[in-house]
């Protein structure tokens, strides 16, 4: 068997490593957004208007659940990190065993509980009337792989905590080349539509799994786990639901702060909704960078803390925010000068594609300003500081950008543009908040180092 060694973040230059294992990361990150955008991309191409809203509507639900899923799987890759970096591998492999029995309880229940509620939720976000039957048969179609999500992003948190983030982007590429070819069968050659869309993600997510069990079968992990660490350890498992959950709160109630805005838009008619649809799904690009540091961030800094080095952890937070804003410049020119460019690929009416390019223009703002907020996430992640990232990422949704998109809706003919500048306003107010916490926690140690003096 292959045996792979545990990436040391605790010694030597930190920019090479760091974005060493985040390219790695983007790269999943790309081939996992291009996952869902193919659905739309197909359907925008091979379908009606009605099921592009369907799809647009659908998938944001279903990234929401993902989202609270990626959240929840942060607690193994901070506990196995800073385990790792303790020097405690015989641990990490109970946090591993305890972490995959209580993820498989939680997709059993919310199997259960989306198949269940998928029509109360897309009244709930306004699905439009003639796209409603094609959301819920989209929604319900996916619900019902919940468990090959909850798969995929286990594996993915597990080997980030270890420090490798190769083998998820293999099991990302998996899963999106099945999914793009499920795509063209079913929509593109059999015009399922929406459902066709629900399909080929469903499957794909199931033979990305056990294609990556198996590639995991033939390596040997690099500390010693065993059969018998399958089971639930209550100390293990409330750690890491304590470092995740409020991680998994924060993005749940931001993605629902996204849904309230979909919910608005989706009330100002058809064209707006798919519009919207088609701009999020770009969005999902355009956040890749920020998005891969904040996940890298939390690896790094958690092995760091963990060997007590906080002043390493902070020089990896600068290094992090200066590579992201490089980034953030280029989109934020590419959103906000060519966003009807971008939009087109995603579909073909005139009307959807300006409506989509209008709504853009706002995120082109929001690029260079979440170079700054998502490192701060990652970085407070890694510190173990998440009940922080949930507040500060509350605050930001439901008193700044719900509060903001409502209000301006309310304006008649409003632009789509004026609707989302509720976000780079939400994330202003959060990158200060993150300020003043990263002070606070100078202040903090400076004094205990004078009062150890």
């Amino acid at each position: 068997m292959e045996e792979k060694k545990i990436s040391n973040f605790t010694q030597g230059r930190i920019l090479g490593p760091l974005l060493g294992f985040a390219v790695p990361v983007l790269f999943a990150m790309f081939l996992q957004t291009m996952y869902g955008a193919v659905d739309l991309l197909i359907v925008g191409q091979y379908a009606d208007t009605a099921d592009v809203s369907a799809v647009a509507t659908g998938s944001q639900l279903m990234h929401t659940v993902t989202t609270v899923l990626v959240g929840l799987a942060m607690g193994i890759t901070v506990l196995l990190a800073q385990k790792i970096g303790e020097g405690k591998p015989r641990v990490a492999g109970c946090v591993i065993g305890s972490g995959v029995t209580l993820f498989a309880a939680m997709a059993a229940v919310m199997t259960l509980l989306l198949v269940m509620l998928t029509e109360p939720l897309c009244r709930l976000l306004h699905a439009p009337e003639n796209a409603f039957s094609q959301t819920v048969d989209y929604v319900r179609i996916c619900s019902g792989g919940t468990a090959f999500i909850i798969a995929f992003n286990v594996l993915g948190s597990v080997f980030r905590g270890i420090g490798d983030s190769k083998m998820p982007l293999i099991t990302v590429a998996i899963a999106c080349a099945a999914n793009i070819a499920g795509d063209w069968l079913l929509v593109a050659v059999f015009g399922m539509g929406a459902a066709g869309a629900a399909w080929a993600t469903v499957l794909a997510q199931g033979l990305s799994v056990v294609l990556s069990l198996l590639i995991i079968a033939r390596r040997r992990l690099p500390f010693e786990f065993h059969r018998s660490d399958l089971r639930p350890d209550r100390a293990l498992a409330g750690h890491i639901l304590r470092i995740g959950t409020p991680i998994a709160l924060q993005d749940l109630l931001v993605s629902v702060s996204f849904l309230v805005i979909t919910a608005i838009v989706n009330s100002l008619g058809l064209i707006q909704s798919a519009g919207v649809g088609v701009a999020e799904k770009l969005c999902g690009f355009i956040m890749l960078v920020p998005s891969a540091f904040s996940q890298s961030m939390s690896a790094f800094v958690g092995q760091n803390i963990g060997a007590g080095q906080p002043q390493r952890a902070r020089k990896a937070l600068f290094y992090g925010i200066g590579a992201s804003l490089c980034a953030g410049v280029v989109m934020f020119y590419m959103t906000f000068a060519h966003g009807a460019a971008l939009s087109a690929l995603f579909a073909r009416d005139e009307a959807v594609i300006l409506a989509a390019a209008d709504y853009l223009r706002a995120y082109g703002l929001d690029c260079l300003l979440t170079s700054f907020l998502f490192c701060f996430s990652g970085y407070f992640s890694g510190r173990g500081k998440t009940v922080f990232v949930m507040l500060q990422g509350v605050i930001g949704a439901f008193l700044v950008r719900i509060p903001v998109s409502f209000l301006v809706s309310r304006i008649p003919g409003v632009s789509l543009f004026a609707i989302g500048l509720a976000t780079p306003a939400s994330t202003l107010v959060q990158i200060i908040l993150c300020g003043a916490y990263f002070m606070r926690e100078m202040r903090q140690e400076r004094a205990e180092l004078g009062a150890k003096a």
